[in-house]
């Protein structure tokens, strides 16, 4: 039941419990029972909104920055992760394979914020080598979603 439950609200975390008790043919309270022994271990981390801002009035610009660290000896790349990802303004810090070691999503009003923190903050900590910054023109699809469902699938046909 685990993994069925946890695909089901990865994909819509808003899901009536009554309806994935029927889709997950259990009791409504074993369903409850085994989201809190999820949100206990961890397992299940938090519930967010997928919003598409082009679609509002509100100016948000993301960006990718790609950065080079030295690891610290005894923590590796933890540390340094740690001291970057405890901005509130960074939504995310992966470690990564590569030219770089860690990427990072970043989201603000402006370029001009998101120079900012780079020549600012980020650039001024010790452990970091170098930065590349990127910035995302425009979501086609994130965490599984489809921003723009009026196109259809417009792929060539390609037979043998």
């Amino acid at each position: 039941m685990r993994e069925e439950l946890l695909s089901l609200i990865e994909k819509n975390s808003r899901i009536d419990l009554k309806e994935l008790a029927v889709l997950l043919g259990r009791e409504e309270i074993d369903v409850v029972n085994e989201l809190a022994h999820l949100e206990e271990e961890g397992i299940i981390c938090g519930y967010h909104t997928l919003i598409n801002w082009d679609k509002t009035s509100i100016e948000k610009v993301t960006a990718l920055i790609e950065v080079k660290v030295t690891p610290q000896r005894g923590q590796g790349f933890d540390k340094i992760a740690e001291r970057i990802f405890n901005y509130p303004e960074v939504r995310a810090v992966y470690l990564i394979s590569g030219g770089y070691d860690l990427l990072i999503t970043l989201e603000e009003k402006s370029l001009k914020e998101i120079a900012g923190f780079v020549s600012d903050k980020l650039s001024t900590l010790d452990s970091v080598l170098s930065t590349a910054t990127h910035f995302v023109l425009k979501k086609y699809k994130d965490h599984g979603t489809v921003f723009d469902k009026g196109h259809g699938d417009e792929r060539e046909v390609v037979s043998p």
